[in-house]
């Protein structure tokens, strides 16, 4: 929706969506596609200048009962998509992916860090790698901009996700749990500052791949007193005696060819309260 909303303002926007938003952005035209069926992009526009796939399975953690429900999301319309892109004449192809595909580390991951052994990295997150590399092989016949995602947040996210069920959490006095004393590091990204990223592949040429995070590389604990802060509420913790299993992103990509993320978490966490 934030996507669909701030690029309304200044292109023509076709939307996929697996149902109806209840109040449809004015001038947006909308395709009801369900993307983990054998759907066909016959629909779609003739010809169109870019495509950002930004779809993600509601059924990722459900492995393997929904095994075939995330390859049809993440691998599968990914495929037809590129086809789609590519005999639809378009310059750009924007993919979102995760950071999650690097695995876990005490130090910030590049984008050229390793890759584990797809083995270890799960189903989803095997998938996501697999729709990079189906993407990178079009890379001769448009511009393909890859953008691996850490931890984003904003209005309207569901309340499952990471911060705002910390948020949730907090409120209710819930204990929080902690690898070690601090928890995992992460450096999240407000919605806002994703979407000016994507904004920025569309200028782009040529083949990139992009860590997309935050300027602020904070624990679980610093997170969740952040939270604490802002709603009056002292967060509970749990601790637990395993090793911390960090997901850092170097940004120096990002911030030297896309955007330089300016929300900060104390101001972008206003908007996850209820």
């Amino acid at each position: 929706m934030h996507a669909v909303s701030r690029f309304a303002a200044q292109h023509h926007v076709y939307a996929v969506v697996h149902s109806m938003p209840a109040r449809p952005l004015p001038g947006v035209i909308y395709h009801k596609v369900d993307l983990s069926s054998d759907w066909s992009p016959k629909a779609l526009p003739s010809s169109i200048d870019t495509v950002i796939h930004l779809a993600q399975s509601s059924r990722f953690r459900e492995f393997p009962e929904q095994a075939m429900d995330v390859f049809g999301v993440n691998v599968a319309s990914t495929a037809r998509l590129l086809d789609y892109a590519r005999t639809a004449g378009a310059r750009h192809f924007i993919l979102a992916s995760s950071g999650g595909v690097y695995g876990a580390g005490d130090e910030a991951f590049r984008e050229n860090s390793p890759i584990p052994h797809h083995g270890q990295l799960g189903y989803y997150l095997s998938s996501k790698l697999c729709a990079e590399v189906l993407a990178q092989n079009y890379s001769s016949l448009m511009n393909v901009a890859i953008l691996r995602f850490f931890f984003m947040y904003g209005k309207g996210q569901k309340r499952q996700m990471l911060v705002p069920r910390l948020v949730d959490n907090v409120l209710a006095g819930n204990p929080i749990s902690l690898q070690g004393e601090e928890g995992i590091k992460i450096n999240p990204i407000h919605v806002s500052d994703a979407v000016a990223a994507l904004e920025g592949c569309l200028t782009l040429e040529g083949s990139h791949t992009f860590n997309v995070a935050g300027t602020q590389t904070m624990s679980l604990r610093e997170i969740a007193g952040v939270i604490g802060q802002v709603v009056g509420c002292k967060p509970v913790f749990k601790i637990d005696a395993s090793e911390p299993r960090h997901l850092i992103a170097d940004i120096g990509a990002l911030s030297e060819s896309l955007v330089v993320p300016k929300v900060s978490f104390a101001q972008g966490i206003m908007e996850l309260i209820p």
